[in-house]
């Protein structure tokens, strides 16, 4: 899949009510506006149609008790057990029930939503030969808000967290409506729908391939995206209340180096400062700023170059066949592929470089904080309070933003790297794709907060400053924040702060009260 840097987050998820699955080709945004915020799922003609032809196929390799890899045969190491075609729904049903084993606390909602998604994404191609009616069950489960109870520790790449899954369509194991955690059975009968009878080869496609992997991974790689946006308009903010120069974004020396989301990181900044008033009597100020500003562009254009790279591999196996065994139509006749499509190293490599990725940009906002914090390099009064020792001001924010930093330093620690064999060693190397996700997703949520410190900071610190109008742009993003964060005069409790921050920048408030003024933000 081709992206252009007009087609990346181009629409905005709020405003998708219902997606339509083809079989062919899904947005990120699409995936967000499903799993993020509730939006109804469809299956196009299309759609059906693929599936119930190679449902068609399967049922016939059956009657001909063809060899077939967990429809023939048992699973893993297993393979060497032929199982007869009587018992084959038995082994679907015993997959589901056997393998619902991850541990720990429970999936957010969106995860689990995004797993259920991407199972339908994947099993919809035409490749797995799953019924309908149990796609279409799956399906109702998304649009009621049937949410299954999904431990989310203890997965290698996938069917663990896809058990638990799973096991909601037979009406078992636990599941949220309308808030509550129920027994599954309950929660389909709450939701008006009926548990299935698991069919040949369904139990083994809803537990294979890179669902839970890819599904993870989606919702991370879109935190990433809005955060490195609202990372360049931190920038700006930066720009202003550090009173820095921005000698450092000329298009000159942005243009000697052959990076293009550097230039676009420069480009964007001095569009959002082009009015700034306190930008222009700050250029020639001093001969160059500190680390934490000067190497803006380059560093956030670094970072950008990574996420468009995770982004793009991500994106192309949300739109892939993951499933084993792939069920092929030939003619009137067909072959049954084992393959190791189901492997999530594309994803796992990706989602470990863009959690390196994020933790850049998470040390460099939290260097702007200290600054900003630190009178003897702000200029400004001790941890930006008016009457410092009485009060702490923002003394403790910073701690915050350097703890956070801390634990995304440990979870940059790649996971695709790791190897432990499972399966008696028929599944010697494993992707560990899982676990690379996961820290994704976790360092994406982590780095909203850092950056909602930052800009916190940066607001209060042009307070201080007389004299001298921010640009139209910062203005309203000042404006924005001041809807719920007042200047601090005295101590308050600041975690409303710093959550009301950090939701503009989850949700897009933030990038589109920018976006709004002077167009896309360039990427």
């Amino acid at each position: 899949m081709a992206f252009s840097d007009d087609t990346i987050l181009c629409r905005d998820p709020h405003t998708i009510s219902e997606v339509f699955l083809d079989g062919e080709s899904f947005t990120i945004e699409e995936f967000v506006a499903v799993a993020r915020y509730g939006a109804k799922v469809r299956f196009s003609d299309q759609y059906c149609g693929k599936v119930n032809r190679a449902k068609g196929l399967l049922e016939k390799f059956l009657k001909e008790n063809r060899l077939i890899y967990g429809v023939t045969t048992g699973f893993g190491d297993n393979v060497r057990n032929v199982i007869s075609p009587e018992d084959s729904v038995k082994l679907q049903t015993n997959i589901i029930r056997s393998h619902a084993c991850s541990v720990g606390e429970p999936l957010e909602k969106e995860v689990v939503r995004g797993i259920q998604l991407m199972m339908l994404l994947n099993m919809g191609q035409g490749f797995s030969g799953v019924s309908l009616g149990m796609l279409e069950l799956l399906k109702d489960l998304i649009n009621n808000e049937v949410t299954p109870y999904a431990p989310g520790e203890g997965s290698v790449g996938y069917l663990g967290v896809e058990g638990h899954v799973a096991l909601v369509l037979l009406g078992e194991g636990q599941a949220w409506y309308k808030g509550e955690l129920v027994d599954g059975g309950e929660a389909l009968k709450r939701a008006g729908l009926k548990p299935i009878k698991i069919e040949c080869k369904e139990g083994l496609s809803l537990l294979n391939g890179s669902t839970s992997v890819t599904a993870t991974a989606v919702l991370a790689i879109y935190n990433a995206i809005q955060s490195v946006k609202a990372a360049d308009i931190a920038g700006a903010l930066a720009y202003e209340a550090l009173q820095g120069t921005l000698k450092a974004c000329d298009s000159r020396v942005m243009n000697r180096k052959k990076h293009v989301e550097q230039n676009r990181t420069a480009e964007n900044l001095l569009e959002i400062l082009k009015d700034s008033e306190i930008s222009a009597a700050s250029l020639n100020l001093k001969v160059q700023d500190s680390l934490a500003l000067r190497p803006l562009p380059q560093i956030h254009g670094a970072v950008k170059r990574t996420l468009r790279e995770a982004m793009i591999s991500i994106s192309e196996e949300m739109n892939s066949v993951s499933d084993n065994p792939i069920i092929w139509p030939e003619d009137d006749d067909g072959i049954a592929f084992s393959t190791g499509n189901f492997d999530g190293s594309y994803v796992g490599i990706h989602a470990d470089s863009a959690c390196i990725a994020m933790g850049t940009l998470a040390k460099n906002s939290e260097r702007k904080v200290d600054r900003l914090v630190n009178r003897h390099l702000s200029g400004y009064p001790s941890f930006l309070v008016k009457n410092p020792g009485l009060n702490n001001g923002y003394m403790i924010p910073q701690y915050t933003a350097a703890g956070l930093v801390g634990e995304i330093k440990v979870l940059c620690h790649p996971s695709s790297v790791d190897n432990v064999p499972t399966c008696a060693s028929q599944e010697d190397p494993v992707s560990m794709a899982y676990f690379a996700a996961r820290k994704a997703y976790l360092v994406s949520k982590k780095l909203e907060y850092i950056l909602a410190i930052e800009i916190m900071a940066e607001v209060q610190a042009i307070d201080f400053i007389e004299g001298m109008k921010q640009s139209s742009v910062t203005q309203a993003v000042y404006n924005l924040v001041r809807e719920k964060v007042p200047t601090v005069n005295e101590d308050r409790c600041f975690y409303p702060d710093i959550q009301y921050i950090k939701d503009l920048i989850h949700d897009g408030a933030l990038v589109k009260c920018v976006e709004d003024k002077i167009g896309p933000l360039k990427f």
